[in-house]
């Protein structure tokens, strides 16, 4: 694709009807290019999935176009390492749940509500997938490194006993607590250590950022 700005107007789904966005290159990932429709997309699935009002207001376009950022950098990763996708049978289940939990298991409301969004069942289901994807690739790609004694597990339990006592109310000791304990503290070193990946992958790549598309 070229990386000079491509112009074509069309109307957003979920954008007021009287509102022109223009599709033009928002940033520039290395080889890779961000479109103003590309992040007024994200803006509609996340907002549909956090359950909060469209809001494409400057700010929130910067940060949809730091999201899109990061995957850019996750999916060059994914394709260079062959790591293998999430089962689609995770994404039926999370839909399923969506559908149950908030429309009743009313395939009409849900899509009454994508629509309201600007958005397609198969456009959240594209979302779902991307989103097992990331979570499989962190599992596969960092887990390994993680080591976790149990003595790490004992002091974190210590330093978080109010926060697992609440959770847990059930659980009196920590012999019982300890699987979720040392879960909860793999799961965060996990975290941990992607983020920092993900901090020098990003200062590895040239990002340009063009300030038209965010005014």
């Amino acid at each position: 694709m070229p990386r000079h700005s491509i112009l074509i107007l069309l109307l957003a789904g979920a954008v007021p009807a009287k509102m022109v966005v223009i599709d033009r290159v928002a940033v520039v990932v290395g080889r890779h290019v961000i479109k103003a429709s590309d992040i007024y997309r994200d803006l509609r699935v996340t907002e549909f999935l956090n359950r909060q009002p469209p809001d494409f207001s400057p700010g929130a376009r910067r940060q949809a176009a730091e999201r899109l950022i990061d995957q850019m950098i996750i999916r060059d990763e994914i394709q260079k390492g062959d790591y293998a996708p999430a089962g689609a049978d995770q994404v039926e289940a999370m839909l399923k749940q969506i559908r149950h939990e908030r429309f009743g298991d009313s395939d009409a409301r849900l899509e009454q509500e994508l629509s309201r969004y600007g958005l397609t069942e198969d456009q959240l289901r594209m979302e779902l997938q991307w989103q097992f994807d990331v979570l499989t690739f962190i599992d596969q790609r960092f887990r390994a490194g993680v080591l976790v004694t149990t003595d790490d597990v004992r002091s974190y339990y210590n330093q978080n006993l109010a926060k697992f006592q609440q959770a847990y109310p059930q659980i009196k000791t920590f012999e019982a607590m300890e699987p979720k304990v040392r879960a909860s503290l793999v799961g965060e070193r996990l975290n941990q250590d992607f983020e920092r990946w993900l901090k020098q992958q990003r200062a590895r790549n040239r990002i340009e950022y063009r300030q038209g598309a965010f005014q």
